[in-house]
């Protein structure tokens, strides 16, 4: 990756709570490569590639841009395994490692699993509990139900989250007005201000979404919609405007 993009040097990030990755990362990094691991403070959304640029090299990549603006190239560590296994073959990804988690497995962990396996099937292997009623592609703040269990993993699917009836108890909850806490706005970690967007949404006003309140800045962490007091799915209506936007576009 060093090569393919002419950085200088390289940086490997792990929250500090996995001590044991951080200690094997350093001793195999090799002594003439300009490579580091650093461990950052355990914080959520700290995976998201504008907040890990901010946390690591204090550069604020601007709205509407990309990481490379403030000349830095962000790459999942698994993505850059893969590129380095597969591409002197010519081949593309065809397996990845999926976390599988939740109460409403029996063996939770990390599986290596071929590029289009079913959900179902992997769940099953796993131990999917009967009382299971909800899985979720992805991690439980950012991940989206699954509508079907007979969905394949594809090279996006980063993990399963699987929960039970106990879970889920008290989801559905009334949708109240917005009262103005301000909530929203402190959890966000973008400075957007959720509350207008969510007003702007309600009302189908896409456009002065985007361009008047950088909505495409959003990275759909979820964090609106976990503290917000009147239950209101802010980012569910986020992710719908956001898609209403870019088929609109296409169509352009």
């Amino acid at each position: 990756t060093l090569k393919a993009s002419g950085a200088d040097r390289a940086t490997i990030a792990i929250e500090a709570n996995k001590p044991d990755a951080i200690e094997i990362l350093r001793a195999a990094c090799p002594a003439d490569m300009p490579l580091d691991v650093r461990a950052l403070k355990v914080k959520y959304p700290q995976g998201a590639e504008k907040i890990l640029i901010k946390a690591l090299l204090d550069r604020e990549v601007p709205s509407g841009g990309l990481p490379i603006d403030v000349g830095v190239v962000s790459q999942n560590v698994a993505t850059t395994a893969e590129i380095g296994r597969l591409l002197p073959h010519g081949r593309g990804i065809m397996e990845r490692v999926i976390t599988i988690s939740g109460p409403g497995v029996e063996r939770p962990g990390n599986y290596l699993m071929p590029i289009g396996t079913p959900v179902r099937f992997a769940l099953e292997e796993v131990g999917l509990r009967p009382n299971a009623t909800r899985v979720f592609l992805g991690g439980p703040m950012m991940g989206q139900s699954a509508a079907s269990l007979d969905v394949p993993i594809t090279k996006g699917t980063s993990g399963l989250v699987v929960f039970t009836d106990n879970e889920i108890v008290g989801t559905g909850e009334k949708e109240y007005p917005c009262i103005r806490c301000g909530h929203c706005l402190d959890a966000c970690p973008m400075f957007l201000n959720p509350s207008r967007l969510g007003l702007l949404a309600r009302n189908r006003q896409y456009d002065a979404m985007a361009e008047q309140h950088s909505l495409m800045d959003c990275f759909e962490c979820g964090s609106c919609s976990y503290v917000c007091p009147s239950h209101i799915p802010l980012v569910q209506h986020f992710r719908v405007s956001k898609s209403i936007l870019r088929e609109r576009q296409a169509k352009s």
